[in-house]
């Protein structure tokens, strides 16, 4: 039994339930591109709290990222998950791409990462100085041999005046790339600076600019990951993008009918969620692959709960829940995060997702997951 406990203090008790069997693929994975967004462990001893640098534990986050790519999946590094503008500073972030990059070459283990201004310490800059700090990071990405993500920019959204303002700076940054990128657009869900982005808080309007910079540099543009979380406009945008351009959803919500497809085409992924769901996202797809699409929904469709939880809203602090999972499965060796982050849920909170992480075969290792986490119920003062 594991037990529970409720926002009344009340506990309560559920069958643990077994790991599911899943195999790691023999071949690479056909039907679907899928990166999972991983998040990065700190060294258990040291400072990492609020407005600290980021101290890194390398080998354990190093070693997540086996962990993924050992599942056949692709890893999205320095993204909103690995903390950045929450916690992972500039210099961490470099150092990031840097040894993810080299791991990733080590095994040919797909990477993207993610490029945006965020070293820049002013808050406010004009937009050639946006472009510029978007170039700067983007030719260091390029150079440590990462493929990039070009993320969203609370920089630029305050320097923008206008749609017209997006299409030039992205114009000009995509200029500058060495190979093509995929564009990230960030809902206000997971950071609220970023409500206008593209130019209006209409996503209709904010889609039409997007299709704008794709129309007017496609073959600098691999993909767009979408994180929005509204699966019908993920749809309506996916149905307009020319071939050979790909939809990366980042829809911690939706993302099984999205991945799964229908009449109109189907969304890749690019998901903090699958950073938490590693073994169930590969043998999903692996399901695909064989054009079983009921096993599919039978893999995949049962952890869709657990993923609302973990992004429950505020949103932005979903990273607590992907590394409490982490902990839980004997992937790191502390629960805490960089910037003091894992303080950001309440016990209440991580118990529900202990509870749907149980009912779905999240917990990797069901026994250890028990003693971790009735450890952290007794030290929360909640008998166990």
């Amino acid at each position: 039994m594991i037990t529970l406990v409720d926002a009344a203090g009340h506990t309560s008790a559920v069958e643990l339930n077994p790991a599911p069997v899943f195999a790691r693929p023999a071949s690479p994975l056909l039907s679907r591109t899928v990166y999972a967004a991983a998040h990065v462990v700190p060294r258990t001893t040291a400072d990492n709290v609020p407005g600290a640098p980021a101290d890194l534990d390398w080998d354990a986050t190093l070693a997540f990222r086996h962990h993924l790519w050992s599942w056949g999946l692709g890893v999205a590094d320095a993204m909103d998950t690995a903390q950045r503008n929450m916690g992972l500073d500039a210099a961490a972030t470099r150092e990031l791409i840097r040894r993810s990059a080299a791991e990733a070459e080590t095994v040919g283990g797909g990477l993207v990462v993610g490029v945006t201004t965020d070293h820049v310490d002013d808050a406010v800059i004009p937009l050639g100085a946006v472009v510029d700090a978007y170039k700067e990071q983007l030719h260091f990405a390029e150079d440590a041999g990462a493929s990039v993500v070009l993320m969203a920019s609370r920089h630029l959204a305050r320097a923008a005046g206008s749609a017209e303002d997006y299409e030039r700076a992205y114009a000009e940054v995509l200029a500058s790339a060495g190979a093509p990128v995929i564009l990230h657009w960030l809902g206000s869900a997971f950071d609220p600076a970023l409500g206008s982005y593209f130019g209006s808080s209409d996503t209709e309007v904010a889609a039409s600019t997007l299709l704008k910079i794709i129309a007017n540099a496609p073959d600098r543009v691999a993909g767009v990951k979408m994180s929005l979380l509204d699966a019908d406009a993920e749809r309506a945008v996916r149905a307009q993008l020319p071939a050979p351009i790909r939809m990366f959803t980042g829809d911690d919500f939706n993302y099984v009918s999205l991945i799964g497809g229908d009449s109109s085409g189907h969304s890749d992924a690019l998901l903090g969620a699958f950073a938490a769901l590693g073994p169930h996202a590969s043998a999903a797809v692996q399901a695909l692959d064989a054009d079983d699409h009921d096993a599919y929904a039978r893999i995949l469709g049962p952890t869709e709960a657990l993923s609302r939880q973990v992004f429950a809203s505020p949103t932005y602090y979903y990273k607590a829940g992907v590394a409490f999972l982490s902990w839980l499965n004997g992937h790191q060796p502390g629960v805490g995060m960089v910037g003091g982050l894992h303080a950001a849920r309440s016990l209440p909170h991580l118990s529900e997702i202990v509870r749907l992480a149980n009912a779905c075969g999240a917990l990797e290792h069901p026994e250890l997951a028990r003693e971790r986490w009735h450890t952290m119920l007794r030290v929360g003062g909640v008998p166990a």
